[in-house]
């Protein structure tokens, strides 16, 4: 090998290293999975509705419901958390129109400093699209990632203590592949997470689609699971809709529980790669993936 080639070998090794290496960086601002949250906004008349189904489904307990302003301009909606053992909701009725860009953010994350984690967001490629505010019990602000992924960041003034998910939920995050990867870099740097498998072959049953496949990138990190599913955009309703995954250990007797408390299955049950899944439409329209494991055959 010519020393020319040599040398720019070692500058291109470098050059990946620095790379990989600017990320790590930034410091670690997740608290736990247990902390983190599904936005789901519904009409006022559907929330207890929503509520009642939800828990039925699930299991756990809502806190008590208070009408708050909890956005930076003026506002009012009833805000209340769901905590099951398969993941918690941040539910929201407002009975004010919804000023933008909130409703479109798919979760919450609590954060050990804010600033700090602004700060780790903006180096990692995100943009700061509601800058930091005051709320009721500390502070938020939204960020959005490459590919228009929109998630709200949370500061509390005092840390809850919430028990951890018997099972922990999985952040569906839909994606094309021009912006995928820059997508997985942001975030992994930014959450301090890890590639649990990237499956360029995943079966497109999983996304609706009879023939063909997708790619799936599971990522797992101190923020809790992502599934970032990388399509051709050719989705059958409800695909993309939903923005959480909640595994359970009994699918049947989950779906059985959902349908019994007002829930409609959108997708009936399906098997694919070690899980067995369905999609569920609860009151106020709030579509979810629920799946269990299986023995891969």
């Amino acid at each position: 090998m010519c020393k020319r080639v040599k040398v720019s070998l070692a500058l291109t090794l470098l050059a990946a290293q620095i790379m990989g290496s600017a990320f790590a960086a930034t410091p670690a601002v997740a608290v736990a999975p247990q902390y983190d949250t599904s936005h789901v906004y519904v009409a006022p008349a559907e929330v207890d509705r929503f509520a009642q189904s939800f828990l039925a489904t699930f299991g756990g307990k809502s806190t008590d419901q208070v009408v708050v302003n909890v956005l930076p301009v003026p506002s009012s909606t009833t805000s209340q958390l769901l905590q099951t053992p398969a993941g918690t909701v941040s539910l929201f009725g407002f009975t004010t129109p919804i000023p933008h860009p909130f409703g479109q953010e798919r979760n919450g994350y609590l954060v050990k400093d804010m600033d700090a984690a602004l700060k780790a967001a903006r180096e990692n490629g995100a943009a700061v699209i509601v800058n930091d505010f005051p709320d009721p019990i500390g502070r938020d602000a939204v960020v959005q990632w490459p590919g228009g992924v929109n998630m709200q960041l949370y500061w509390h003034t005092k840390t809850p203590e919430y028990a951890a998910f018997q099972t922990v939920p999985e952040n569906r995050v839909y994606l094309s592949a021009e912006r995928a990867d820059t997508f997985i870099k942001s975030f992994l740097g930014f959450s301090h997470g890890k590639v649990l498998v990237d499956d360029k072959h995943a079966p497109g049953v999983d996304i609706g689609q009879a023939k063909g496949s997708y790619r799936r990138v599971d990522i797992e990190s101190p923020f809790g699971r992502m599934a970032v599913l990388v399509t051709n955009g050719q989705l059958p309703y409800p695909f993309g809709h939903e923005t959480t995954g909640y595994q359970v250990a009994d699918l049947k007797a989950t779906l059985g529980k959902a349908t019994g408390s007002g829930a409609k299955v959108l997708v009936p049950a399906f098997d694919s790669k070690g899980r067995r899944s369905a999609l569920v439409e609860f009151p106020g329209g709030y579509v979810a993936e629920i799946h269990q494991l299986i023995a891969v055959k």
